[in-house]
């Protein structure tokens, strides 16, 4: 176990930043992606392969974890890095993206949101106590504030009122995380939608309130990315240079260097693992689909020179194959290539802020993708 937890900026070049954050399981360096463990498992792939990926940190999710198998039970086996033998730092998220997600299952009020459960029907109640609460049994080194996420688009008065009800929900949880054992980060998230003047409200309120971090949430939920990267741009300069910041839920390969080009220093996105089950690998050439028919007698791994051998050590016809028989090593091999893929991006964009040279590492990057894969002989 380490200290506290503490956020450093070592350098910065242009909007994009260079850090570190120090948590009770271990330091993280920014900009960083967190694989996401909804269920206490990034799916399909064991801990100690998911660390081998370069991942320092992952998310794990308070609704689904207080469900099933229960935080009370997770907290009474040694809570969650133990649970899933993972001894390096968690981010929970609090819930509040079910509150969309699964909105015909739930009643929302200005106490919190009573859920019908998905697994058994049975009703569960979720206020902003109840969610620091449930973090805290789980033990996650970063717990994040009960919040309402609306799809996009929706009406401004709509945005408004869930934007201000979540600004009342992240007080009460910063109220209750303060009667928590001390060393743990609270992130505070700014909401708003697709209104600039509604996410700078909410930004400055948060400020005021005062959190360990600050993450942007309801984002990448329908929106265009031109509105995505609006609103970043928006809402950073609002927040403190001390501070990390999140994206949540984001996103693609460009997306990420876009968002660190805007001061964004964490990510977390599914995307990397569930379009490895479905067949894709992101690679420095842009997406491959090894479904299609063009790599079944392609003899080349995936990338021969990548860090990761799962990229190397391959062949594209057998992922082909692998793909197309519906194996489960497929999905596992192009998992573990996504991440691979994603912490190598961010190593190199962590390297070129260091040496002052991020404008021209995003630049050769989107080269390389709008390039492609080189055909095969």
């Amino acid at each position: 176990m380490t200290g506290a937890f503490s956020f450093r900026l070592h350098k910065t070049d242009g909007d994009a930043r260079r850090g570190e954050f120090s948590t009770p399981h271990g330091v993280v360096q920014t900009p960083a992606f967190m694989p996401v463990g909804t269920q206490a498992t990034v799916k399909g792939i064991a801990p100690a392969e998911v660390r081998a990926t370069g991942a320092e940190i992952v998310l794990g999710n308070t609704y689904h974890l207080m469900l099933r198998p229960g935080a009370e039970r997770i907290a009474e086996l040694g809570g969650l890095h133990k649970f899933m033998n993972w001894p390096h730092p968690i981010l929970t998220d609090s819930g509040g993206f079910q509150v969309m997600s699964l909105s015909e299952l739930r009643k929302l009020d200005e106490n919190g949101v009573t859920f019908r459960s998905h697994l058994d029907g049975a009703m569960v109640s979720l206020t902003p106590e109840r969610a620091i609460e449930v973090q805290t049994l789980l033990g996650a080194d970063i717990s994040m504030q009960l919040d309402e996420c609306l799809k996009l688009p929706a009406k401004r008065d709509e945005i408004e009122r869930a934007m201000r009800l979540s600004l009342r929900w992240a007080e009460r949880s910063k109220k209750a995380f303060e009667a928590t054992p001390k060393g743990r980060a609270l992130f505070g998230i700014v909401q708003g939608g697709d209104d600039l003047a509604l996410r700078a409200d909410s930004a400055r309120a948060l400020v005021d309130t005062g959190f360990d971090g600050y993450a942007i949430g309801g984002l990448a939920v329908g929106e265009p990315q031109k509105v995505m990267l609006a609103t970043v741009a928006q809402v950073t300069p609002l927040l403190p240079k001390e501070c990390p910041r999140y994206l949540m839920g984001v996103g693609t390969p460009d997306d990420l260097i876009e968002a660190v080009a805007r001061g964004i220093d964490m990510f977390d996105c599914v995307l990397p693992t569930r379009n490895g089950r479905h067949g894709t690998a992101f690679t420095r050439h842009g997406p491959i689909n090894l479904a299609n028919a063009r790599h079944a007698n392609d003899p080349r791994p995936l990338d021969a020179e990548a860090a990761h051998p799962s990229a190397r050590d391959y062949s594209r016809a057998y992922l082909h194959h692998l793909t197309k028989a519906n194996e489960m090593l497929g999905a596992i091999l192009l998992s573990t290539v996504n991440l691979a893929y994603y912490q190598d991006l961010m190593a190199g964009m962590r390297a070129a802020i260091s040496e002052g040279r991020f404008t021209d590492f995003r630049q050769a990057t989107k080269e390389g993708w709008a390039r492609g894969d080189i055909p095969a002989l």
